[in-house]
């Protein structure tokens, strides 16, 4: 089984390092299936909004709900993320590596990206996770002991995913 995850400290971090990461390894000829999250700022308002590009080539989907300046709570449109999970589960058949831009508040109670984050190890995919501090204790625990932690160096991450995918059966 290879799983991995990146968990880089500071807002969107993961985001940003993991979207690059997407660029390059299509670049080098890899087929991801999967997800990377932009944060566009908007004038205006406190919080940015959170959009996801469906890898491998789209579309992008809105996943924040803009509930104005003085909302506090999940601003995530569950059902959005849902259609997001469909789009990546339609690719996946023929993907090298699964790119999970978020192990979130949804996977951590077993919906989201969860179910087919299980699917793509379970078909030899592996999958590569970014995760924050506040849900790596869940991420541990879903991956039960099985998730190599990878440093916030693009060339490591890289070398990782493409040494899990030559692993894959063929």
């Amino acid at each position: 089984m290879q799983l991995a995850y990146v968990s880089l400290p500071g807002r969107g971090a993961n985001d940003r390092f993991l979207a690059a990461l997407a660029g390059a390894a299509q670049a080098a000829g890899l087929r991801l299936a999967g997800t990377v999250q932009t944060n566009p700022e908007r004038e205006g308002r406190v919080k940015c909004d959170m959009d996801l590009r469906v890898l491998p080539d789209g579309p992008v989907l809105r996943i924040s709900e803009d509930r104005g300046n003085g909302a506090r709570g999940c601003r995530l449109d569950a059902g959005v993320l849902e259609a997001a999970v469909l789009g990546v589960a339609a690719a996946l058949p023929g993907a090298d590596l699964l790119l999970v831009n978020k192990f979130g508040k949804q996977e951590s109670e077993g919906r989201g990206f969860a179910p087919l984050i299980a699917e793509a190890l379970s078909r030899g995919i592996p999958v590569l996770a970014g995760v924050n501090g506040l849900n790596l204790p869940a991420f541990q625990a879903f991956a039960d002991g099985f998730a190599t932690p990878l440093p916030a160096d693009q060339a490591a991450v890289m070398g990782w995913c493409q040494r899990a995918c030559r692993l894959q059966p063929a």
